[in-house]
């Protein structure tokens, strides 16, 4: 599976990892399953031979018919490649307090009202205090701690997050590094109290849906301009 130009391995192909162990038996299984997926993107009933040679010529085809849209994707795939690639560095690469400042302006562009951000210095693990009441009278707050470094969260320090709220309290979890698989299941199996964390990815993800909301100023701290690309038709 391709994400923001990204190879991720699915669990359909760890599966066939160990269905195939034989590399020459995963090759030809792959080839396959590659050629069945062409054929009927295609509008085609017949596969080609599963031999090397015809996958070969399948994945080094360049472009396409007009109308197929095949350089397209190839071109929209290695543009979204580049452009994830650049902005991920950015936002790894931008000062802690302003990373702070961008998830709170993604905060009120989603609705919420911000109550507080940490100034530099300790922050006793809270950086942002949001509410969906504009004097925040009413329940829940939105706790927020906000991670900028490289690092993954681990299970020991969203422990020491979720310490912190209290009562109704609806914490959230920004971390540029992203999360330990034992941070992310502890977190997703607490009972008592609400947590939800958000990587850079997902970040990114909520900062594009609400970009028309954004202020000007908010913009100018990741700004950023759609481009659009011929698909092929399906």
């Amino acid at each position: 599976m391709k994400h923001k130009g990204i190879w991720l391995l699915t669990d359909a192909g760890r599966k066939a990892m160990t269905d195939y162990p034989d590399p020459e038996v995963f090759y030809r299984q792959a080839v396959k399953l590659y050629q069945a997926w062409s054929a009927t993107k295609q509008g085609q009933t017949e596969v080609q031979a599963d031999t090397p040679e015809a996958v070969e010529t399948t994945a080094t085809q360049p472009g396409g018919p007009p109308g197929t849209g095949k350089s397209a994707d190839v071109t929209f795939e290695a543009a979204e490649e580049q452009a994830w690639g650049e902005i991920e560095q950015y936002l790894r690469s931008m000062p802690p307090y302003d990373f702070q400042d961008l998830v709170a302006d993604l905060l009120k562009s989603m609705g919420y009202h911000v109550l507080w951000v940490a100034p530099p210095g300790k922050d006793g693990g809270l950086d942002i205090i949001a509410s969906s009441d504009p004097l925040g009278t009413k329940p829940p707050h939105i706790k927020v701690q906000v991670k900028r470094t490289s690092a993954r969260a681990d299970t020991d320090t969203v422990k020491s997050f979720v310490a912190v709220l209290d009562g109704e309290d609806v914490g959230i979890f920004v971390a540029a590094g992203g999360f330990t698989k034992d941070a992310d299941e502890f977190a997703r199996h607490q009972a008592k109290r609400h947590v939800t964390l958000i990587d850079l990815d997902r970040l990114f993800d909520l900062w594009v849906e609400f970009y028309p909301r954004l202020s000007d100023s908010a913009r100018r701290r990741l700004p950023l301009t759609p481009i659009y690309f011929l698909t092929s038709k399906e």
